[in-house]
């Protein structure tokens, strides 16, 4: 079969497109609104240096992550 992107399937699971914070590399997370490279960095070092993230909230732990950011992604991501 013919994949749209690897990403796609790795980082997704079937019939949910949202991202997985828990397990994208900084190529998924930049493809959520307002996440460039800085950002993707930031969630990535947050995960290492904290653990999974327990809920979509634990991204406002994230510098740079507040209240209106969050609410633009929050659809977009899932733990």
């Amino acid at each position: 079969p013919l994949y749209s992107s690897a990403a796609s399937d790795v980082y997704k699971r079937q019939g949910d497109d949202r991202v997985d914070l828990n397990t994208a590399d900084q190529a998924a997370l930049e493809t959520l609104p307002r996440i460039g490279p800085a950002l993707a960095e930031r969630i990535i070092a947050w995960r290492e240096e904290n653990g999974r993230f327990a809920s979509v909230d634990d991204l406002l732990a994230v510098p740079g992550i507040g209240e209106k950011l969050l609410a633009g992604i929050r659809d977009g991501v899932r733990v």
